[in-house]
C-alpha cells in the first residue's frame, strides 16, 4: 500500500509555493490599498471629510490611491507609469506613507536603470524613524541591487548583508 502512495506522489506534479516575501508584500500592498479606496469612497460619499486643519485625510486617501497604483504598475512591467504614480503620491507629503512609497519607488528606479537616484530613494526609507524592519530589508535590497549595477560591489554586499540580517529570506542573488 505504501508503494502505491510513493508513486502517485511521484506521478503528481510539484506545486509551486509562493514565498514569505511575496505573500507579506502583496498583503501590505492590499491593505493600503483598501485603505485607500475605502477612504476615498467615503470622502466622495460625503461621509468622511478632510481634517479641519486642512487636507490630511483627502491627502493620505489620494497618496494611498496613488501608491497602490504605482504597485499595481510596477507589477505589470510599466516602470514609467509607476514612478510616476509613485512621485504623486509623494507630491501629497503625506510622511506616514513617504518610507514605503521610497522602498518601492527605489526598486521601480533600479529597473529603470536609474541608481543613484534609486540609492537616494532607498536611503530615505532606511533612514525613516521609526520599527519598519520589513520595509528597511526591502530598501536595503534595492539599493543592494543599484550599487551592484554601479559595479559597487563592496557596498553592494554590505547592503545585501543589511537585508539579510533585517530579514533572512532576502538573499544575495
Amino acid at each position: 500500500m505504501s508503494q502505491n502512495k510513493t508513486k502517485s506522489r511521484k506521478n503528481q506534479p510539484e506545486k509551486k509555493r509562493i514565498s514569505r516575501k511575496t505573500v507579506v508584500a502583496i498583503g501590505v500592498v492590499i491593505v493600503v490599498c483598501i485603505v485607500a479606496a475605502a477612504g476615498l469612497l467615503l470622502m466622495r460619499q460625503g461621509t468622511l471629510s478632510p481634517a479641519p486643519s486642512g487636507n490630511a485625510t483627502n491627502s493620505f486617501a489620494t497618496a494611498g490611491a496613488f501608491y497602490c497604483t504605482s504597485v499595481d504598475l510596477a507589477y505589470e512591467g510599466n516602470y514609467n507609469e509607476a514612478l510616476q504614480d509613485a512621485d504623486l503620491a509623494l507630491a501629497q507629503n503625506v510622511s506616514s506613507l513617504t518610507p514605503i512609497i521610497q522602498s518601492d519607488r527605489a526598486g521601480i528606479l533600479v529597473e529603470l536603470g536609474r541608481y543613484n537616484d534609486a540609492i537616494d530613494a532607498a536611503d530615505v526609507a532606511i533612514n525613516a524613524p521609526g520599527n519598519l524592519t520589513k520595509l528597511r530589508a526591502i530598501a536595503y535590497y534595492n539599493k543592494a541591487n543599484a550599487l551592484q549595477a554601479l559595479g559597487r560591489i563592496s557596498e553592494a554586499d554590505a547592503a545585501y548583508a543589511n537585508a539579510t540580517a533585517l530579514d533572512p529570506t532576502l538573499k544575495q542573488p
